[in-house]
């Protein structure tokens, strides 16, 4: 098969022929329909993540087409079309049975942990716990954001925050995961601001919808969010993984706030100074939070079917597999709006 593979960090991907995955025992090998280019895939890129072992073929954020199925799958067979998060639990130990998926001890993660979609197969193991069915009419350009961005955004709003109609989310990055937090928080009532220093971005994130937008390259964010709002966000999105804004995202909230960390926090940033003063003296909560669980894609689906969410406008770019590499090194800088996606794995 024809995939992108990385042997050197922040070198050009390959586009070399490699031997087929094998399908796993209780998984599916996935024809990959589409795949999405994300921030997570450039900290692999540059080396930061250190699961990753050379060479390796990124990508996680993916759609496909079942091709086989391994011993003991029950729920799927050969022509599904299938969406799966980015962390594939295995379904049987005990954080799992509590509905903790994305804390699994047994995790697989494609694209970090063992090969990914950066190319025309992906192998998915524990096919039966994670894999959901690709509805009916939906892009699979768009539904490769269901795999990462976009379930990331709503498990940080719902699973985490438990964001409530009326409140106010200030989100902190307008790349993938920022703007799909703005599109999920403006379908469950939430008031939106949203903090770039792109302008580009922040025109686009008004079109979506956002009640404010705050370029924090000409103003204070944290000042402009509280005024803003009247006092503070109930909510923050910190969507970048950088010292700065996870500090901002704290410090504009009003008392008794919740803040997510999405970002990844990775190379330098692992560790960050936090203003504990801040969540002290406001009684804030902090979480972290890190993909969805698998059974959670159903109210993900309703929430979309219900209020007629369009999420087309999150894809700006269709692109061929051997664009990957130069999608990967707009992350250096500030990106353009929208993202990036696969839809091409033979050029």
């Amino acid at each position: 098969m024809r995939a992108a593979r990385l042997t050197q960090w922040r070198a050009p991907l390959e586009l070399v022929e490699v031997e087929t995955p094998d399908v796993p025992e209780g998984g599916v090998l996935l024809r990959v329909l589409a795949c999405g280019i994300c921030r997570s895939d450039w900290h692999v890129w540059t080396g930061a993540d250190p699961d990753v072992v050379l060479p390796h073929i990124p990508g996680h954020e993916y759609c496909g087409e079942v091709v086989a199925v391994g011993d003991g799958v029950t729920r799927w067979r050969p022509g599904d079309r299938v969406i799966a998060p980015f962390i594939l639990a295995c379904g049987r130990c005990p954080d799992c049975a509590a509905g903790h998926q994305t804390v699994c001890a047994r995790q697989v993660l494609p694209g970090f942990t063992q090969a990914g979609s950066f190319a025309e197969m992906v192998a998915v193991p524990f096919a039966d716990t994670n894999l959901t069915p690709l509805p009916e009419g939906l892009d699979p350009a768009i539904a490769a954001a269901m795999g990462c961005r976009v379930t990331t955004a709503y498990h940080a709003l719902t699973g985490r925050a438990a964001v409530r109609a009326g409140e106010w989310v200030a989100v902190f990055g307008a790349g993938g995961v920022g703007l799909s937090a703005l599109l999920l928080a403006r379908a469950l009532g939430a008031r939106v601001v949203m903090v770039d220093v792109v302008p580009e971005k922040l025109a686009t994130a008004r079109d979506l919808g956002a009640s404010g937008v705050v370029n924090a390259a000409e103003a204070d964010p944290v000042a402009a969010i509280r005024d803003l709002t009247g006092g503070g966000a109930d909510v923050a999105i910190e969507a970048l993984g950088l010292p700065e804004t996870t500090a901002n995202a704290l410090r504009c909230l009003r008392k008794l706030g919740r803040m997510v960390q999405v970002g990844m926090p990775a190379g330098a940033h692992f560790t960050m100074p936090v203003p504990m003063d801040a969540v002290y003296g406001g009684q804030l909560a902090l979480f972290g939070t890190r993909g969805m669980p698998a059974w959670r894609y159903p109210s993900l689906l309703s929430l979309i079917a219900a209020t007629d969410l369009d999420l087309s406008p999150l894809v700006t770019r269709r692109v061929a597999l051997s664009d990957a590499t130069a999608e990967l090194a707009v992350f250096d800088g500030p990106a353009p709006p929208g993202v990036a996606v696969i839809t091409d794995f033979q050029s």
